[in-house]
């Protein structure tokens, strides 16, 4: 049987997932987390075969969440699984650590597949994004701008663009707000961008708004 910990801070979703994997017969959740803050604290004290996990959640979340468990040496695969289709979201949480990432828009027994193919130490690709990561890579001279952010400005970019303050940010991190306020200064240098509005109108001209 394996043993799954289902991360996601929507009731419905999580019910519907957990009713489909029991259609699986070999797939049972035994534990769920609504944040990133209870997904540490459970993989702390217990063993599970696989992490199921939405990249957006209160609190640390996404790639930040994926680099703390692996900071934190836990070997438990990591499957992705988000409504979240772009390509760089992809690539930086398979950097991240990430053992495998699946969209919301495939069918359920692409789902399955994936999970058994990531609890056993493989890794897996969302079959409707593997063109795009292929074809991106052979463009890759052509780059946009916000490829070249850490992770952390990435992710502060992201919030910035969702119209979040920088002191929301701060609170939402757990970081202060002098730090956010490098980060983003120095994501504006990278992107050449010199106003919020600039931000969102980048955020919105390369679908980064959900």
């Amino acid at each position: 049987m394996i043993r799954v910990l289902l991360a996601d801070d929507h009731a419905i979703v999580r019910r519907g997932l957990k009713q489909l994997l029991q259609l699986g017969g070999d797939i049972q959740v035994t534990a769920e987390a609504t944040n990133g803050d209870q997904v540490m604290d459970t993989l702390r004290a217990e063993r599970f075969d696989l992490l199921l996990l939405d990249m957006n959640m209160p609190g640390i979340s996404g790639v930040d969440l994926i680099t703390c468990i692996r900071r934190d040496a836990i070997p438990t695969p990591i499957l992705v699984l988000s409504m979240r289709n772009e390509v760089q979201v992809v690539r930086r949480a398979l950097s991240a650590g990430a053992n495998g990432y699946l969209t919301k828009a495939n069918e359920p027994e692409v789902l399955l597949t994936a999970i058994r193919k990531t609890a056993a130490g493989n890794r897996f690709i969302d079959p409707l994004l593997v063109d795009d990561m292929v074809f991106s890579l052979v463009e890759g001279d052509s780059c946009p701008s916000h490829e070249q952010l850490s992770d952390r400005e990435f992710h502060i970019f992201r919030l910035l663009v969702h119209g979040k303050t920088v002191n929301d940010i701060a609170r939402e991190l757990a970081i202060s707000n002098k730090t956010v306020s490098t980060h983003k200064v120095r994501l504006m240098q990278k992107m050449n961008l010199a106003s919020n509005a600039d931000l969102v109108r980048y955020g919105v001209e390369h679908g980064l708004l959900e």
